[in-house]
């Protein structure tokens, strides 16, 4: 059934989809719908895929030059690669979400975000930082009550993926577009968003295996953004996007399931704790992560992440109250 309080399109035609519903006559879910909050949502389809890295060191290395060896042989949690199978479709948001549509969420649901609520702020890009006194010679500060998701330091438009937001808050999003949607959304589990971002390719990214592809569908630490951190620059994607900090979502070109941003822009909560090993004992079918944890799964790197750490198999993790100018929200919402 098509749920109530979204417009649905089904071949860019919203009266083929009412009367697909009101017939009880649809072979399969739209392939597109768009909420309330103005979510464009993409169905992908099931399927199966193999999940984490089998690249050895030694191509890794030569897919990578220039980082340490240790680098590389820190990437263990992402080992074994085993097949994975998704065994039902489901909706994933086609752009991350928007500062507009937090704000709107806020608005209409009264929720208070954690970085506010508990009067610790978030996390603030400063530009007039002291390399000296500043933890890891880094431009980010905080917590600090003046930063939160309307301000991470950097100007950000309604159009700008919202940053400095905690796993909670994505909780709290997805409960009340549940309830007022009258369909379940959710965070994705990392199996599904690995293989939502792989979109049926099997390499690195899903422009290809070389940094360099991720110039045309990606916002990652390029030429642009090294300006402000010249220390390392040694690992900026020798590119220019365009963009220093966050750029509006869907700027650059989406995969094959058309999702845009999968790369960079900002990392992405998923449901899963992380878990190390997790990998050797994970089920074929639909994992869902470990039962337990102390810290959140995100992925997808973001506009300050080097190449090696914004590929579809890296995993990265925050503890749910973490709120950090790198990190943001894409929602998927089951399909019927």
């Amino acid at each position: 059934m098509t749920p109530t309080g979204a417009a649905w399109r089904r071949g860019g035609s919203l009266l083929a989809s009412i009367a697909c519903t009101a017939l009880a006559a649809c072979a399969s879910p739209p392939p597109l719908a768009t909420n309330r909050l103005g979510m464009e949502m993409a169905l992908v389809p099931a399927g199966e895929f193999t999940m984490g890295n089998d690249a050895s060191v030694q191509e890794m290395a030569r897919l990578f030059p220039g980082y340490e060896l240790a680098r590389l042989q820190d990437l263990a949690d992402e080992t074994p690669a085993h097949r994975v199978r998704i065994t039902h479709a489901f909706y994933m948001a086609r752009h991350e979400v928007t500062v507009g549509q937090f704000r709107r969420f806020l608005a209409a649901s009264g929720y208070v975000p954690e970085s506010v609520a508990d009067g610790t702020g978030g996390y603030g890009y400063n530009a007039a930082y002291d390399p000296s006194t500043t933890k890891r010679g880094d431009a980010f500060e905080g917590r600090d009550p003046r930063y939160s998701w309307q301000n991470p330091g950097f100007a950000q438009t309604d159009a700008h993926p919202v940053v400095n937001v905690t796993w909670n808050d994505a909780v709290a999003l997805a409960r009340w577009l549940s309830a007022t949607e009258k369909h379940r959304y959710r965070l994705p589990t990392e199996a599904e968003w690995e293989y939502a971002c792989h979109a049926g390719t099997r390499t690195q990214f899903h422009s290809g295996d070389a940094p360099a592809s991720l110039a045309a569908v990606a916002n990652v630490f390029d030429a642009d953004a090294a300006v402000n951190w010249p220390q390392w620059q040694a690992y900026a994607l020798p590119a220019h996007d365009g963009f220093a900090f966050t750029a509006p979502v869907g700027q650059f070109a989406p995969n094959a399931f058309g999702l845009y941003d999968m790369h960079g822009n900002a990392w992405e909560w998923t449901a899963d704790w992380h878990d190390d090993t997790y990998y050797a004992r994970s089920p074929q079918d639909d994992p869902q992560g470990p039962a337990e944890g102390r810290v959140k799964v995100r992925r997808g790197g973001s506009w300050h992440t080097w190449p090696l750490y914004a590929r579809c198999a890296y995993r990265n993790w925050n503890s749910p109250d973490t709120r950090y100018t790198l990190v943001g929200i894409r929602l998927v919402m089951e399909a019927e």
